[in-house]
């Protein structure tokens, strides 16, 4: 297809069309990496605080794209505002991650609320109607949630664990309580993507950060079943709504998740295998990804290397450029510029 130069390159890509030069973006990119971010932090008074406070959500959503101009801007916000709405507790600790009241019992999980309050969640539609304000035409505006299962993990144990052990054992023990939780969660997140989507948001993504720790049926029933039931929720209500989906780690079941879930696009991490993505993957839906957020820490010949690489593997077909996973802190703004002139400068 030929691209129309008319609209933005990166919603080219999620509709069907291959952009010679790739659209970037870098998950995290509205971060600690960046000093305007780190100064907007500490007048914040709190993470939650920028999270609610319009005003500074779409500030810091804007900081990457002023530097950078990257070809979307994905809203600043969390994948905990969904329980935070549910009437649970979220406190965010510096250096220590988010913090909830642990929900591992069938008594606490029948007490969890069916509704959230959107009235708390208002401030994120602002912030997106702000940004999209201020946008320029052809860069694309990226509303988001947590999937069902890793949201799910937070609020099972209270906080992240190296393997989510807390969530499983529950799934496991109690498969039919945890499912509380899931419907729970499935059918709020619709609801707020789609206030995400009328806020402003030209696509959506689903966080799944946690997918990779799940055996195969698990991952069908606790990853894919619930992230088809949200795009199928969404559409059924905004007909064509882009959703790019991303289950970290998941590998070879990643064909299984895009075929089941109808999503237009997968994230894939640095682990992916390229043949089987491009065989299996990219050549039913778009591909986004999946450049080492190390390799970005490290720079120089190393970085330019693993740059290429994504290219050849991947920039054949339909591809977005961004991180296997989000920018970590300490890396240099020089390294993020060398990323972006690069992959600008491919097929030039």
């Amino acid at each position: 297809m030929t691209p129309n130069l008319d609209t933005k390159p990166f919603l080219d890509v999620l509709a069907g069309t291959r952009r010679t030069v790739p659209p970037l973006w870098m998950m995290r990119q509205a971060g600690r990496y960046l000093p305007e971010y780190r100064e907007v932090r500490a007048k914040a008074g709190g993470f939650l605080n920028m999270c609610f406070t319009p005003e500074l959500a779409a500030e810091v959503t804007l900081q990457p794209i002023r530097r950078f101009e990257f070809d979307a801007a994905i809203i600043f916000s969390d994948i905990l505002v969904i329980p935070y709405a549910l009437g649970r507790n979220v406190a965010f600790e510096a250096g220590e991650g988010p913090r909830l009241d642990p929900l591992d019992t069938p008594e606490g999980i029948a007490e969890l609320k069916q509704d959230a309050d959107f009235r708390q969640l208002e401030p994120v539609f602002e912030a997106l109607r702000r940004v999209r304000a201020a946008l320029a035409p052809e860069i694309a505006l990226i509303g988001f949630c947590g999937a069902p299962w890793t949201v799910a993990t937070y609020m099972v144990a209270g906080h992240g664990t190296p393997d989510q052990a807390p969530a499983r054992l529950l799934a496991y023990r109690h498969p039919q309580t945890f499912a509380k939780i899931i419907d729970t969660l499935v059918e709020n997140s619709v609801r707020y993507l789609i206030g995400q989507l009328d806020a402003g948001a030209d696509a959506l993504q689903i966080f799944d950060t946690w997918a990779g720790v799940l055996p195969v049926r698990e991952f069908q029933r606790w990853s894919i079943e619930p992230t088809r039931r949200i795009v199928e929720g969404v559409r059924k209500q905004r007909p064509g709504a882009k959703i790019i989906g991303f289950p970290r780690g998941a590998g070879a079941l990643l064909p299984a998740y895009v075929a089941a879930t109808g999503v237009d696009a997968v994230s894939i991490d640095w682990a992916a295998e390229p043949e089987l993505i491009r065989r299996d993957v990219q050549s039913k839906v778009a591909v986004q990804g999946n450049l080492d957020p190390l390799a970005l820490i490290a720079g120089g010949s190393a970085l330019d290397a693993a740059i290429d690489e994504v290219l050849a593997n991947y920039a054949s077909g339909r591809l977005i450029f961004n991180l296997g996973h989000g920018i970590q802190p300490e890396t240099p703004i020089a390294h993020v510029e060398q990323m972006v002139k690069r992959v600008r400068a491919f097929g030039g």
